[in-house]
């Protein structure tokens, strides 16, 4: 069975004590993981240290990156290298997230390069990829996401892409209380897979993990990640609340 994982992207949220706090109160739960059951929290850059002191030992839990350069290292102020991630122990990072597309200006072409280094460094890329509202009205996210893909992760070998997790995320349901029906995240992400077995065959598209992102609640996981092809969350707001992302957490598929 693909990876099942409860993804928490903080953003730019939260002072370290409340940071701090908030792990003890997630992780102060009994939770029954299965083997294939992963939670990941992306957390700011300043408590990555400290996060991943609170998560060691704790199996099925990990710590990821926001954010990593293109570059091993340099004269770059204020970016961070997967080498400090790796130096750090951090096995994750997000990747392509719609806010550093749309604030930052980052490209395709500019995300492959991150999805290379950080793969060479042996951590995982958190892949996002998704639609504005502009695309979606007009019919066209399904070409919009597939060329996403294709500029960004298909000059990847088979081994390579299959140590890459997909998040989707509709751009129109990303905080702002709208959410992707159910049927809709299944009918995108299950096109997704098609994009990838296009590529690189259909036994390569069912062992990748494709994440929803976009409002992802308590009261909503369930019923999203029941989907066949949805493979757990990128959440946002609701990984600030600790019953919020409890509940997300048991929400994976068994």
């Amino acid at each position: 069975m693909r990876k099942q994982i409860a993804a928490a992207n903080w953003k730019m949220n939260l002072t370290l004590q409340q940071g701090e706090q908030l792990l003890d109160d997630i992780l102060s739960k009994h939770y029954q993981f299965t083997s294939h059951q992963q939670v990941v929290f992306a957390v700011p850059s300043p408590y990555l240290a400290a996060a991943q002191a609170k998560v060691k030992g704790v199996q099925h839990v990990f710590i990821a990156a926001q954010n990593c350069y293109n570059k091993k290292s340099g004269a770059y102020t204020g970016e961070v290298s997967v080498e400090m991630l790796t130096s750090l122990g951090i096995e994750c990072v997000v990747l392509g997230h719609s806010e550093r597309r749309e604030y930052f200006a980052e490209s395709n072409k500019f995300l492959a390069d991150k999805v290379d280094i950080a793969l060479e460094y042996r951590i995982t890329p958190i892949f996002c990829c998704g639609e504005p509202l502009s695309i979606r009205e007009a019919g066209t996210q399904n070409e919009y996401v597939a060329k996403q893909l294709e500029e960004s992760l298909f000059h990847l070998d088979e081994a390579s892409i299959l140590k890459v997790v997909i998040a989707y995320e509709p751009i129109w349901a990303i905080g702002t209380g709208k959410t992707a029906t159910s049927a809709q995240a299944q009918e995108i992400q299950a096109y997704l897979r098609e994009v990838i077995a296009s590529k690189y065959g259909q036994h390569v598209a069912d062992s990748i993990s494709i994440l929803y992102g976009g409002s992802v609640k308590a009261s909503n996981a369930k019923e999203i990640f029941s989907q066949p092809d949805v493979d757990g969350g990128l959440v946002g707001g609701a990984s600030l609340i600790a019953t919020e992302f409890e509940a997300i957490i048991n929400a994976l598929k068994q």
